[in-house]
């Protein structure tokens, strides 16, 4: 497998896979351009090295072209973080980008529109709610043949291919995983995805213990592979957020109108961690009020009350982790040497409920700044992270969601596994 360290870029067309799919205001203004600025190291290996650059990504879920989905929109903020002017080509497979990607100089970054634009892209057809399944399986038969096609056009426009879009690798997608079999000797990983993987390996491979995962996040059913798989590797397991209420459910206690789902689920993960000497640490108190509908429409300025997590008032919500939970989980992740940490404890969104999660935040700061190695994925817990400033005081911030999920859970991803084949 090429490594990007010793890979020679000279004179060498580059077509990179980004993860540039960033939030636009109604203006089509980047708003949050961290995932521009993580690529950052890749452009200026692949330029240091004499390379010109072909970017490829998506944005956002189009359904064919559309304005407001269009990668023009991006340009201003590439060229200001990158400093350089940007080649766009309107169409990713077009005669224009084969006609640009022919004559790029070292130093040249061209970017192509958004791959998504394409039905070829995610290899599914986009039909009618009415389709019958005779037109469906036509219209799949068809679509993998045009496949190939625009896969072939995409690599055509280069010499080597470079994934560093951890948060799609675990999409089988054209542009994240089939191109690479074009580029059987010289495809490879950029720094995000090498980062990626070896921090996450390094968290669930080999951690220095004791090793505690923090999982936050509303319902327990889209984490039960990894609880159970966390189950095998860690010393405590902190269990907040929603998730929490059907497991106090489970223990018999009263959660009123908290979120709760399979009870049974959560009687047979307690008794596993009970087998494995696992500690699980939930809630022992929480922020509840009786205005929750007030609370999910935005508004936080509601009457709120600290409940024992075991007495909830039947007409009443749990919303956020109280502060004695917060101290007894302090006490577990100071001691920790290792930290995961995966979902919000709260509704952090709204200022009300966010004390739990902040708190969790500056907890874990303050973990690492002693000696902890901590890793903070998720889609959540990373926005989380970045809104009370303290990403560059953790060891390392995820920028996979779905992606970190299907890893921690011993999923082969389809970009990783592309590129190691």
């Amino acid at each position: 497998m090429q490594s990007i360290d010793n890979y020679d870029f000279h004179g060498k067309r580059a077509i990179v896979r980004f993860d540039f799919n960033v939030p636009l205001n109604e203006k089509f203004e980047v708003t949050d351009d961290t995932r521009i600025r993580a690529a950052i190291p890749t452009i200026k290996k692949i330029f240091a090295g004499g390379g010109a650059i072909i970017a490829m990504t998506h944005l956002g879920r189009p359904k064919g072209v559309t304005e407001k989905y269009s990668l023009k929109h991006i340009i201003p903020t590439l060229e200001k973080l990158i400093g350089k002017t940007i080649l766009f080509a309107t169409d990713c497979v077009g005669e224009e980008a084969v006609e640009l990607s022919k004559n790029l100089k070292p130093g040249d970054f061209l970017l192509l529109e958004n791959l998504r634009f394409y039905a070829e892209e995610e290899g599914k057809p986009r039909l009618d709610e009415s389709a019958t399944q005779e037109e469906k399986d036509a219209a799949k038969k068809e679509l993998k043949i045009k496949q190939k096609a625009f896969v072939n056009r995409l690599a055509s426009l280069a010499d080597c291919y470079v994934n560093d879009a951890f948060g799609t690798a675990h999409r089988a997608h054209a542009s994240t995983a089939l191109i690479a079999a074009n580029f059987p000797n010289d495809k490879m990983f950029g720094y995000i995805m090498n980062g990626e993987l070896k921090a996450i390996d390094k968290v669930l491979d080999a951690p220095e213990r004791p090793f505690t995962a923090i999982l936050g996040g509303s319902k327990v059913s889209t984490k039960i592979t990894i609880i159970k798989r966390l189950l095998d590797k860690v010393d405590n397991l902190i269990l907040g957020g929603g998730m929490s209420f059907t497991f106090i459910k489970a223990l018999g206690g009263n959660i009123g109108l908290s979120i709760c789902e399979d009870v049974e689920l959560a009687k047979d993960i307690l008794k596993d961690a009970k087998e494995k000497n696992v500690k699980i640490y939930l809630p022992v108190d929480v922020v509840t009020t009786k205005q929750f509908d007030e609370v999910f429409k935005g508004n936080g300025n509601v009457e709120t009350k600290i409940s024992d997590i075991r007495k909830i008032s039947d007409d009443a919500q749990g919303l956020d982790a109280g502060p004695t939970s917060i101290e007894t989980w302090k006490k577990v992740l100071m001691e920790s040497k290792t930290i995961l940490w995966n979902g919000p404890v709260g509704v952090f969104e709204v200022s009300t409920f966010a004390n739990g999660t902040m708190n969790i935040a500056q907890i874990v700061v303050e973990a690492t700044s002693e000696g902890a190695y901590s890793l903070v994925g998720g889609g959540d817990s990373v926005a989380a992270i970045n809104k009370f400033n303290l990403a560059d005081k953790v060891s390392y911030v995820s920028t996979g969601g779905g992606a970190l999920l299907e890893y921690m859970e011993g999923i082969d991803l389809p970009g990783v596994k592309a590129i190691k084949d």
